[in-house]
């Protein structure tokens, strides 16, 4: 009995071992926890289609939608922990919302930690009819309306949602806040004139910014973005400190081969360093990592961003059920 135990270890170890070697195998798919067409939505797909160079797959991107992200993460803890199941996420999906939620998983424990992807800064953003044509315009017309004025969000816990929190506290203003599926279809009905502002990724408003259609009013770095050079800091402008950067990066499940952990992020450190992959995100308002870009970086960040931002999340006794 034994020896057939040993045996079948064995076995099951030659199997994982060739597993490994032989993979990917068949196409992999991103779970992005946001809707279509939103900057979460845009910075997978263009990783992913040079990834699929260095790989020799095609990678899909599938997204879930729902509760701040935290749907389509447990879709990706719940899958096999083979490589061909990724879960792309950033500080809402992965820190915030380990405060928020009643998640049924672990963001730490339950997922394998990959590279750190491309991060922006947030940009404060209102409807055209604001009159505010600066910062501290605008923040004295937040504080003059009668209700809190509407915010939109992708949900609690997501990013918009932090950062909204954020700048609540240091402005002291608040804020009426209206969730969606995703900051595409937040910044749709902003356009539209059906909400106020939205504290958005500069990737997610840039593009309607130059179009004429919202109004910026600061980016919440200390330096201001490269691709929208007249949109100032929040410091410049006048609410110095409101400092905020949404990382992004790549998990799979708990009990992955660290062999495919170490092929997918080899693709992604791969697909990052083109010229030409780098072009695209830069023109979305994306940074580029300079160095962090192991698993173990990646992990050591997460566990930073929680002990960072936690506090900050229940203090403000922000829960979902």
């Amino acid at each position: 009995m034994r020896r057939l135990v040993l045996a079948v270890l064995a076995m099951l170890a030659l199997t994982g071992t060739v597993s490994a070697e032989t993979y990917p195998a068949h196409p992999i798919t991103i779970v992005v926890p946001f809707a279509a067409g939103g900057p979460s939505d845009a910075m997978a797909r263009i990783l992913g289609e040079r990834m699929k160079q260095s790989l020799g797959e095609v990678l899909l991107i599938e997204n879930v939608t729902g509760a701040g992200g935290s749907i389509g993460v447990g879709r990706a803890v719940r899958s096999a922990p083979d490589g061909y199941t990724i879960s792309f996420g950033h500080l809402g999906t992965h820190v915030a919302n380990g405060a928020i939620y009643k998640l049924g998983y672990d963001l730490v424990t339950d997922l394998e930690p990959v590279v750190l992807l491309p991060s922006n800064p947030m940009i404060i953003v209102s409807k055209n009819a604001v009159p505010a044509k600066s910062l501290k315009e605008l923040l004295e017309w937040l504080k003059s309306r009668p209700a809190p004025p509407t915010a939109g969000t992708a949900g609690a816990g997501s990013g918009s949602h932090i950062a909204g929190l954020y700048f609540e506290n240091v402005s002291g203003i608040k804020l009426q806040y209206v969730p969606y599926r995703g900051t595409g279809p937040a910044l749709n009905d902003l356009v539209a004139g059906q909400i106020d502002i939205i504290v958005d990724q500069t990737s997610n408003s840039i593009n309607q910014v130059r179009a004429g259609n919202i109004r910026a009013y600061a980016v919440t770095d200390s330096k201001r973005v490269a691709n929208a050079p007249d949109v100032p800091t929040v410091d410049e402008a006048g609410l110095p400190g409101f400092h905020m950067t949404l990382w992004s990066g790549l998990w799979v499940p708990k009990g992955t081969p660290k062999q495919i952990v170490a092929k997918l992020n080899a693709a992604a450190v791969e697909a990052m360093a083109d010229p030409a992959v780098q072009k695209q995100l830069e023109n979305l308002g994306l940074q580029m990592p300079k160095d962090q870009l192991t698993p173990e970086a990646l992990g050591a960040w997460q566990k930073a961003e929680i002990a960072k931002w936690w506090p900050m999340i229940k203090a403000a006794n922000v829960k979902v059920d």
